[in-house]
């Protein structure tokens, strides 16, 4: 489920505060009873570090979230993003990072490495606070992990992920670069939703 976000939360991230920033206002947002399930949250960046989206992929029980690896990366290959930041809450007000967290993490970089989406951080936030595994330096040492290389039957249907969602992407570029043709040459947004598939929010963002 895509998260609106204002036109000031699309900002370009220098550091995990100005992600915390953010999240800590989209679980605000949630009522009392949703704030006490997990949530798993995607936000893609643009090459420039700016906010493109902020998708939520996951909403669990009080103590887990599940999200899959599709789950992770699609919005990020539709969207064009070509760096992810990933955040979810713990209920529990404790931001402390747990073996699960670590694992997930672990394999989310593996797979992102594989399909050249990069996955630059994972906050684990709470109402009041977050932990920042980049911060902690947590993201470096899972980079020179070799715990979830991906190998076997997992690598064989991921790399068939990869073509399609490469394949999805140039066609998405293509979309946007004949949209950027028509819009200069003046024709209606109507006409270049109808002929190039994109959505008018997209046409205007060009």
């Amino acid at each position: 489920m895509n998260v609106r976000l204002t036109k000031e939360q699309k900002i370009k991230v220098l550091n995990s505060a100005d992600i915390y920033a953010i999240m800590q206002q989209v679980l605000l947002r949630e009522n009392k009873i949703r704030r006490n399930q997990e949530h798993f949250w995607v936000v893609g960046l643009n090459q420039n570090n700016k906010i493109l989206f902020v998708e939520l992929i996951g909403l669990g029980a009080s103590n887990r979230v599940n999200a899959d690896p599709p789950d992770v990366f699609r919005m990020a290959i539709y969207k064009l993003a070509s760096k992810l930041i990933l955040v979810h809450n713990h209920p529990s007000g404790s931001h402390e990072v747990t073996d699960a967290d670590l694992n997930f993490t672990d394999h989310m970089l593996k797979v992102g490495k594989l399909i050249h989406v990069e996955v630059l951080d994972h906050l684990v936030i709470t109402e009041t606070s977050y932990t920042s595994f980049e911060d902690r330096g947590i993201m470096n040492q899972l980079r020179k992990s070799g715990f979830f290389e991906i190998t076997g039957p997992e690598k064989k249907e991921l790399e068939e992920f990869k073509i399609e969602t490469e394949k999805k992407r140039a066609e998405k570029e293509k979309a946007l670069d004949i949209a950027k043709k028509m819009k200069e040459d003046g024709i209606d947004l109507d006409t270049i939703k109808k002929y190039t598939g994109l959505s008018k929010k997209e046409i205007g963002g060009i």
